[in-house]
């Protein structure tokens, strides 16, 4: 007759104490409470595995964390599985491995990994920015779901507040990017398929709206706005860089000294800073050099062009040109991108080449430059398209003040 086991009880194991070796207590039924010689108390589960018939002990918790009820329920849950047939231990490490598991194939965790591929393509501002608009409108709520558990439906109902506020144009990016984001998943074999594929067919399509910009033969009105304006020395200087070189606002506001090959006259952009991944060389005019002369009188001896006025460790903000047009009387009128747009208006009048245009603008991708050209012959090209371009601004605004053409002298 098998020996019958007094239950514990919170008074007992309250008043056991440690000995010089470790020892057990039964509660019944395969349950024990394990003492250490340090005073620790744990719950053992002692069983027979259902397939090998050897005796197994599996520990449930330590004492009182873990209390007399609970060990109780833990170990009937125990003895359950041990009747399906199935070992308790292994249950539990599946359980945790799929938990592991779990956790590592959240949105947030995929997310994570494909953004670390995605910036191998794109700059760094841009892989930013991306990741800052999931944070503000995926993660808070989505983020900690499982991919596999992410639907359609869910992803909509998230969105329809950003929706609300009219911001469309940030409802197309975002679905753009948790498209990547599982078409990622997907080609990792962490899905089947892609279930957001069509859910930008569920929000209102934003309104295509046109670069504000002003007409080449307007530019003489420009430079007059931006001379009665009160704009401080970097930011005019930093505004008329940008219309001689055809940058993009942020290419500009990075500019370092570093890039300048005064000899050559070239201006090379990295790949790093360049939306297509490529460098990008610029050939300088005359009157772009002036500019640059102009400011190595602040920033020369410094890493950026065009330093920040709060911190001369950092570069100019990307939108202080846009602000300085603004207070110029421009808002609404033009924006500092749409510099980039007088330009190629003007350029593509003149007649010049297309393909050397787009190149100006780095635009161009690498497959459609005619293999025809020839590269030194194609910069020279592009030298004289900045020239004359250069010389059509003053030619426009000679009637207005320029740092390209009077600098001030700052000692």
């Amino acid at each position: 007759m098998a020996k019958q086991i007094k239950p514990l009880s919170t008074a007992q194991i309250s008043r056991i104490k440690p000995q010089e070796k470790e020892y057990s207590i039964g509660d019944g039924d395969g349950l024990f409470l394990r003492v250490m010689p340090n005073g620790t108390k744990s719950w053992i589960f002692n069983y027979i595995h259902p397939t090998t018939k050897k005796r197994k002990n599996i520990g449930l918790g330590k004492y009182p964390e873990i209390t007399l009820a609970s060990a109780r329920e833990k170990k009937r849950e125990m003895r359950t599985l041990v009747a399906e047939g199935i070992d308790p231990k292994t249950h539990r490490d599946n359980q945790l491995v799929s938990a592991q598991i779990a956790q590592t194939s959240t949105l947030l965790a995929i997310a994570r990994e494909w953004i670390e591929v995605k910036k191998h393509d794109i700059t760094p501002d841009y892989a930013d920015d991306i990741w800052r608009s999931l944070e503000r409108h995926i993660f808070p709520n989505l983020g900690n779901l499982p991919i596999d558990g992410l639907t359609a439906p869910i992803v909509i109902q998230n969105l329809r507040t950003v929706e609300a506020k009219g911001a469309l144009e940030t409802v197309k990016r975002v679905c753009q990017r948790l498209n990547e984001i599982m078409n990622y998943a997907v080609n990792c074999g962490r899905l089947q398929s892609n279930p957001l594929s069509g859910i930008k067919f569920a929000f209102k399509k934003p309104k295509s709206t046109h670069m504000l910009t002003i007409k080449p033969e307007q530019l003489g009105e420009l430079m007059r706005a931006m001379s009665l304006a009160n704009i401080k020395h970097v930011t005019r200087c930093a505004f008329e860089f940008q219309l001689h070189t055809l940058t993009r606002p942020v290419e500009c506001a990075r500019a370092e000294w570093n890039e300048i090959d005064f000899e050559n006259e070239i201006w090379t952009i990295p790949k790093e800073k360049m939306k297509k991944n490529r460098d990008h060389k610029i050939p300088m005019s005359p009157e772009a050099l002036k500019l640059l002369e102009f400011m190595k009188k602040i920033s020369f001896g410094q890493k950026y062009v065009f330093p920040s006025d709060r911190n001369p460790g950092s570069h100019l903000n990307s939108q202080s040109v846009n602000m300085a047009l603004k207070r110029a009387g421009m808002e609404g009128i033009l924006v500092s991108h749409g510099l980039r747009s007088i330009g190629s208006t003007a350029l593509n009048e003149q007649g010049f080449n297309i393909d050397a245009i787009e190149v100006c603008l780095s635009h161009v991708d690498k497959n459609t430059i005619r293999s025809a050209y020839n590269k030194a012959e194609y910069i020279e090209e592009r030298r004289q398209i900045m020239n004359w371009w250069s010389n059509y601004i003053i030619t426009e605004t000679k009637n207005y003040f320029s740092l390209a053409t009077c600098p001030i002298l700052i000692k």
